[in-house]
């Protein structure tokens, strides 16, 4: 099991932090009254939207672990949520986005899956 890369920060920034918990419930609208609600499933995904401010080489780490180490993002890895400081299996849900803010420093959107 790969881990999330040591020289990487390990809290992102306030600012760009959100988390969807998952939805495990079915809901039915009725003709008449309220919508019925039932347990879809026992396990769902939640979602983390992330950002970092980052050097050019923590960059290029975060590049190298997406492209090499999870293969283009296809792997699993072990990751710190940073709400709970839980030790959670994540996913990428799309490539890191990093966009420069001035000179060597970037800040760079992670979107995660967390896996049940």
């Amino acid at each position: 099991m790969t881990d999330w890369p040591a020289t990487l920060p390990p809290q992102p920034l306030l600012d760009g932090y959100h988390e969807t918990l998952p939805d495990l419930a079915l809901r039915t609208d009725m003709a008449q009254g309220p919508a019925k609600l039932r347990r879809r499933t026992t396990a769902g995904v939640a979602q983390l939207s992330l950002a970092y401010f980052m050097t050019k080489v923590q960059v290029q780490v975060l590049v190298d672990f997406y492209t090499d180490d999870l293969i283009g993002g296809t792997q699993s890895f072990t990751f710190i949520h940073p709400r709970s400081g839980d030790a959670v299996l994540c996913r990428f849900r799309q490539p890191p986005a990093p966009a420069a803010l001035n000179g060597p420093y970037f800040r760079v959107r992670v979107e995660l899956e967390v896996l049940p």
